[in-house]
């Protein structure tokens, strides 16, 4: 098997010598006869590793070990500061193994190897240590109740979902896995996990650390597979109580229609058109490079990527010639040299779909400015691509592209901005780019999105929720939101 392990670890290297299996109740399984999934590095497209793929029986059996855990109180009932330790002890052992779990990411997701190091590995473990705050402070409400003649104590509190069901993405996905794991632990839920096949390796690693931290048996069970199969399954089971969902927005919809067969409770961050608002009296110098980031920044594979940016039109050949510098400034390579500013995209296959989009718009006449041909060579790399847009109609400009692929438009006006600004099925994210803080506090209230950023874009902040509006999405992660997302409020009337 051909291989790019020689540049990691030893640690990394043990870890993918052999096929990995999957956790079940407590346990690793590879289930006899099972498909294997060939891991693959985007940077070069040579196998590094696989993986057994969970089938549908391995899925019920998840499902009965995810429901016995809850009901027995395995995890809901231990005390809140118990659990407060395991999860904070999670958070130190992905700290711990930061190295080992940002090579991974980097060797099958994509990812460069120094922003995994230095800013997703800490971010996933300080989100166990957030969540981890928050299991000794829950609390509820108390009333009392208007019954006429009679003395009545009422209360509410909020209790744990359930056994919940929980679907990621490829794209940074120790991170996505951090944001549905934690709070849903912190709840007290019992989860089944299906990362995606296209990276999966780092995710069964942290699995791998919630065992060694405490977390008892069939409380978390990671299952890899196809989504096409197993997301239907959980999506329909009666025995499963809530599904959450990171992914494309016609895959939310598919969900949707699975569960409303059961009335099954949804959470959907989906997918993103997120526009970014350059205003004439921008720091230009802080805005071109900033919005270059917050589209060429993972290649684009990103749910908040900024793919739409609007400009003044005193400024819009000043900021589509910045970009056009930007993006051959950066350098693309792979994530494991240390100076490569752009990965790659996650598969030969996404990069068909980002290229197939440039050329449609190309077709509709926009002006592609640089990039818009894949790199020749091995890996599935895409450059960093800016196209000047006339009409908000054009695919490249509508649709989501989820690559290193942004447009720019101009604008007459704060009222013109907002309406392009708006002017999408899609409200994830924004960000707006001004020295006039009245207009930026407008501008912010008027833009349907989750979070609107101003004078940045994609900054994280776990104790702010984050969301989508319109298509983009049900619920939010993050803060106290991201954790009642896995809770039932229940009353309480009691009788004196």
């Amino acid at each position: 098997m051909a291989t790019t392990v020689h540049t990691v670890s030893a640690a990394t290297r043990r870890f993918l010598e052999k096929p990995r299996p999957f956790l079940l109740d407590g346990e690793w399984v590879s289930t006899a006869g099972a498909h294997q999934h060939i891991a693959v590095d985007p940077a070069t497209g040579a196998a590094i590793g696989s993986f057994f793929e969970a089938q549908p029986a391995d899925l019920e059996r998840a499902v009965v070990a995810a429901r016995r855990s809850f009901d027995d109180g395995r995890w809901r009932l231990l005390t809140p500061a118990r659990r407060q330790e395991i999860l904070w002890r999670v958070g130190d052992l992905i700290a711990n193994d930061a190295a080992r779990l940002a090579e991974l990411e980097c060797l099958e997701g994509g990812r460069l190897f120094q922003p995994a190091l230095r800013h997703e590995i800490p971010h996933a473990a300080e989100t166990f240590r957030y969540y981890a705050g928050w299991c000794t402070k829950l609390d509820g409400r108390l009333f009392d109740p208007s019954v006429p003649g009679v003395d009545f104590h009422g209360y509410v509190r909020h209790m744990p979902v359930g056994v919940v069901g929980q679907i990621i993405p490829w794209n940074g996905a120790l991170v996505a896995a951090s944001w549905k794991l934690a709070p849903a632990l912190a709840a007290g839920c019992s989860i089944i996990l299906k990362p995606a096949e296209l990276s999966t390796l780092a995710v069964l690693r942290l699995g791998e650390l919630l065992l060694e931290a405490g977390v008892p048996p069939g409380v978390v069970n990671i299952l890899p597979g196809r989504g096409r199969i197993l997301g239907q399954m959980i999506a329909t089971h009666c025995d499963i109580d809530k599904v959450a969902f990171t992914g494309s927005t016609a895959v939310g919809k598919q969900l949707l229609t699975a569960a409303q067969g059961n009335l099954k409770r949804l959470t959907l961050e989906l997918g993103g058109k997120s526009p970014t608002l350059i205003f004439a009296d921008a720091d230009l110098s802080t805005a071109i490079p900033g919005a270059a980031g917050a589209i060429f920044s993972g290649a684009g594979q990103v749910c908040v990527a900024g793919s739409r940016i609007y400009a003044e039109r005193s400024i819009f050949e000043r900021v589509c010639t910045g970009l056009v510098d930007a993006a051959a400034r950066l350098r693309v390579g792979p994530g494991l040299d240390s100076t490569s500013e752009m990965g790659p995209l996650i598969s030969a296959a996404h990069r068909l779909s980002v290229h197939s989009l440039v050329l449609e718009g190309a077709k509709r006449s926009a002006n592609v400015l640089t990039g818009g041909a894949p790199q020749e060579g091995s890996g599935f790399f895409y450059p960093p691509t800016v196209i000047a847009c006339e009409s908000a109609d054009n695919p490249v400009l509508r649709d989501e592209v989820f690559g290193p692929v942004v447009t720019v438009m101009a604008f007459d006006g704060e009222d013109d901005a907002i309406r392009h600004a708006n002017n999408s099925v899609y409200g994830l994210a924004a960000s707006v780019w001004t020295q006039n803080l009245a207009r930026a506090h407008r501008a912010a209230g008027a833009i349907r999105s989750g979070i609107v950023w101003v004078n940045s874009h994609g900054i994280p902040e776990l104790s702010m929720p984050i969301g989508g509006m319109k298509q983009s999405g049900w619920g939010r992660e993050h803060g106290i939101e991201g954790l009642m997302i896995y809770t039932e409020a229940k009353s309480v009337m009691m009788r004196l």
